[in-house]
C-alpha cells in the first residue's frame, strides 16, 4: 500500500493571495500534501482573536486553497474540524511581510497567533517572517529556500509539537542562523485624528517608530547583524518567580481570611 504523504497546512495574516505564502505552497508541493487556509483579506494584528458573533464564510479559491472570512486563529479551527482531511504534520504560518521580533511584536502579530494556536491544537508549527531590503523590497525566494530546507528536515525529525519556532529572515545576504531569546520594540503609537464628511471624529492608530530593546543574544539585535533569527516560543506564560515571592503569598492569605 502506498504511504500518504505528509499533509501540511499554509495560512497567514497577509490574506491567502500574498506573495509569500504562494511561494511556500509552490516550493512545497514537492515534499508533501499542501494545503492553504488563510484570511481572504489582511488580518494584521489581531493576534489569537476569533470570531465568535456572526457566521464565518469559506470559500474554495482552487484545489487546496481556501479564503476565509475570519482571523487567522480562525483559519487554523476551521482547517482542523472542516476542511482539511485529515490532521496535519506540520503548520506553517507566513512568510509574512514584515518582521515579528520581540515580545510585543509577537503578542500582536496574526501570522505568530496562527502558529501559536497549531501549537494549542498539539501541531508541530512555524510563524517565518521575511524583512525588507533598503529599498523596501522582499526577498521571498530566498525566505522560501530556508524553509523548504527546515521542512524536509523537520518531516524527518519532527518538531515539538508544544513549541512554536519564530523565524524571522534578513534580506540575503545572510551570515547564518541563530537560536535566541525574545527581545523588546518598545511601541509609543501615534494617533492620528481625522474628521470625515459628515463632521464626525474618528482615530487612526499607527505603529509610531518603535525603539528595539535587548541583549546581544536577543532577537532584535541578532537580525541586525545578518543572521536569521529562530526563537522557540512556549504557550505556559506562568511567571514562575511568582510562586517563590513571599510577600504575595502573605498578602492572599491576609485577603482569604478576611473574606472568609
Amino acid at each position: 500500500m502506498k504511504s500518504m504523504k505528509p499533509l501540511i497546512l499554509l495560512t497567514n495574516d497577509d490574506g491567502f493571495f500574498a506573495e509569500g505564502i504562494e511561494s511556500l505552497f509552490r516550493s512545497l508541493k514537492g515534499l508533501g500534501n499542501v494545503y492553504i487556509i488563510a484570511p481572504d483579506r489582511e488580518k494584521s494584528a489581531t493576534s489569537l482573536a476569533l470570531t465568535l458573533h456572526r457566521p464565518l464564510r469559506v470559500k474554495r479559491i482552487k484545489s487546496k486553497v481556501y479564503a476565509v472570512d475570519g482571523t487567522p486563529a480562525d483559519c487554523v479551527y476551521l482547517a482542523l474540524q472542516k476542511l482539511l482531511p485529515r490532521k496535519p504534520v506540520l503548520l506553517i504560518s507566513g512568510i509574512n511581510r514584515g518582521p515579528n521580533l520581540g515580545q510585543q511584536d509577537i503578542s500582536y502579530s496574526g501570522t505568530v497567533a496562527a502558529a501559536i494556536q497549531g501549537s494549542f491544537l498539539r501541531i508541530p508549527s512555524l510563524a517565518v517572517s521575511q524583512l525588507p531590503d533598503k529599498k523596501h523590497h522582499y526577498s521571498f525566494d530566498f525566505a522560501t529556500r530556508f524553509v523548504t530546507a527546515l521542512v524536509e528536515k523537520a518531516l524527518k525529525k519532527p518538531l515539538p509539537e508544544k513549541t512554536t519556532l519564530n523565524i524571522n529572515i534578513p534580506p540575503p545576504p545572510v551570515k547564518g542562523v541563530k537560536v535566541v531569546k525574545l527581545g523588546q520594540k518598545r511601541y509609543n503609537p501615534e494617533i492620528i485624528e481625522k474628521e470625515d464628511p459628515r463632521k464626525n471624529i474618528y482615530y487612526w492608530i499607527g505603529t509610531g517608530h518603535p525603539q528595539a530593546e535587548g541583549g546581544k543574544d536577543s532577537d532584535v539585535k541578532v537580525i541586525t547583524e545578518g543572521y536569521i533569527t529562530v526563537t522557540p516560543l512556549q504557550t505556559d506564560m506562568t511567571d514562575r518567580k511568582f510562586f517563590q515571592n513571599p510577600i504575595f503569598k502573605e498578602i492572599f492569605a491576609a485577603i482569604a481570611n478576611e473574606i472568609s
